[in-house]
């Protein structure tokens, strides 16, 4: 009801171009990076739909990966915007464009969740965020408490893949069993994927029995 009173109240205009009837209108949404084609296993852009060599020599813990975007711009952006400048709209919008392209309908969507003290400090969990709006847009569950980070690692950017993996190891507690069920992983960004792959395997020693890893989107 308070969405339809709002977009009574305030058009929806196209946030790229200004046309109105949406927030990401059909040709912007055409022209936008699109991570397609990418390796099914670790969803890194590359001209075929199959399986990169690094994957095959050694498959990572999850089962699938997929982001919708390469990481550029308009989209880089408006993760920018969600995740330093508070604008949860922003997560709304990367949900709507998220929603229709899903890859597969997992029993659970679990959003990487932040350290205590960095969602403290922030406020907001971005990945949380763009979770809340897949499952509502969806119907698919959501748990953001499932995952605990139980140790505050430092920032990522600017690490190399082996210190992300070291720096991630042992991050994660999974509060509850997961037998037999199929997960997706959600970040806002995969880089290397380390994140995803520690979380996997916490997961994975919880009991899931299927494990794919999602992001807004993917560097190259």
């Amino acid at each position: 009801m308070i969405d339809g009173w709002l977009g009574a109240l305030f058009p929806a205009v196209c946030t790229w171009c200004g046309t109105p009837g949406s927030d990401a209108c059909p040709d912007c949404q055409a022209g936008l990076p699109w991570n397609d084609p990418a390796c099914p296993g670790c969803a890194r852009p590359q001209v075929h739909g199959e399986r990169c060599g690094h994957c095959a020599a050694k498959p990572p813990p999850f089962d699938a990966a997929w982001t919708a975007f390469r990481l550029e711009v308009p989209v880089q952006q408006g993760i920018h915007r969600l995740k330093y400048q508070g604008r949860l709209i922003e997560a709304a919008r990367l949900g709507r464009l998220l929603a229709p392209r899903l890859p597969s309908r997992p029993d659970l969507i679990l959003p990487v969740p932040l350290h205590r003290w960095r969602l403290a400090r922030r406020g907001y969990n971005q990945a949380g965020e763009l979770a809340h709006h897949l499952g509502r847009l969806t119907g698919i569950a959501v748990d953001p408490r499932l995952a605990v980070r139980r140790r505050a690692t430092p920032d990522q950017i600017g690490l190399t893949a082996v210190e992300r993996r070291r720096n991630l190891r042992g991050a994660f507690h999974i509060r509850s069993a997961l037998d037999g069920l199929h997960l997706a992983l959600l970040d806002d960004v995969m880089t290397t994927g380390a994140t995803l792959s520690e979380l996997a395997r916490a997961c994975r020693q919880a009991g899931a029995a299927r494990i794919e890893a999602w992001a807004v989107a993917r560097t190259a």
